[in-house]
C-alpha cells in the first residue's frame, strides 16, 4: 500500500491505476486501498502546503483519486468510506467558477466528509432545500466574482430565516474573499485553499 501513497503522491498516474487494480485483483480489502489513495492525496495537500506544488498539481492529483475510486466503487459496496462530518458545497449565484470549489471538494472527500455538491450559480433556496434534507452541518459557498459577495450573504441570511444557523457552520472561499467579506457576509470562517477548508472542516466536527 505504500508504494500507492508514494505513486499518488508523486502524481505518477498509470502506476497508480495499475497498482490500485493490481490490489484489487489479488484480493486487497479495497478499503484499505481506499485509504493509501487518501493517504497520498493528504501528501499531496502536504506538499502544494509548502510550495512544491501547484494549483495544476492539485488538479493533477484529483484526476488520479478519481480514476482509482472508479476502478475501487464496484468493490466498495458496503465499505465507510466517510464518516466525519456532511458538508452542502457550492459556487453561489451569479458566479460560475468553479476550479476552486472543486479542488475543495475533492480535498474534503479524500479527508473523509461526505460531500454534496450543488454546482455553479446555486440560488441561496437550494443550499438551504440540501441543507434540510441532508441534515448537513458545514455549509461551503464560493465565489470569484465581486457580484458573489451579496450572494453569499443572502444565502447566510436564507440559513438563518430558515432557522438553521445554530447547527449550521458557514464558510467561505475564494480569490477575492478577505476577513472583511466574511465579516459582510456573516459567515463563520474563510480561506483561500483547500487545505484550510478541510482543517476549518476538521475543527468543527471535532469540537
Amino acid at each position: 500500500m505504500e508504494t500507492i501513497v508514494q505513486k499518488l503522491a508523486d502524481l505518477e498516474e498509470q502506476d497508480v491505476l495499475a497498482l490500485v487494480q493490481k490490489a484489487l485483483d489479488n484480493g486487497t480489502d479495497p478499503g484499505q486501498i481506499f485509504g493509501a489513495c487518501r493517504q497520498g492525496m493528504i501528501l499531496v495537500g502536504e506538499r502544494y502546503g509548502n510550495g512544491e506544488y501547484f494549483v495544476s498539481d492539485l488538479m493533477m492529483a484529483a484526476e488520479i483519486f478519481k480514476g482509482a475510486a472508479k476502478i475501487l466503487q464496484p468493490a466498495m459496496t458496503g465499505v465507510n468510506t466517510e464518516g466525519k462530518g456532511k458538508v452542502v458545497v457550492g459556487t453561489v449565484a451569479g458566479d460560475i467558477h468553479d476550479i476552486g470549489k472543486d479542488l475543495v471538494v475533492g480535498m474534503l472527500q479524500v479527508s473523509g466528509f461526505e460531500v454534496h455538491d450543488l454546482g455553479v450559480d446555486v440560488p441561496s433556496a437550494k443550499f438551504v432545500e440540501k441543507l434540510k434534507e441532508t441534515g448537513a452541518t458545514i455549509l461551503a459557498l464560493s465565489g470569484l466574482l465581486t457580484v458573489a459577495f451579496d450572494a453569499m450573504k443572502e444565502t447566510v441570511a436564507a440559513v438563518e430565516e430558515a432557522g438553521l444557523r445554530p447547527c449550521v457552520k458557514i464558510m467561505i472561499g475564494g480569490g477575492p474573499v478577505t476577513e472583511d467579506i466574511r465579516s459582510y457576509t456573516g459567515a463563520d470562517a474563510w480561506g483561500n485553499s483547500s487545505q484550510t477548508a478541510v482543517s476549518l472542516a476538521n475543527q468543527w466536527t471535532e469540537a
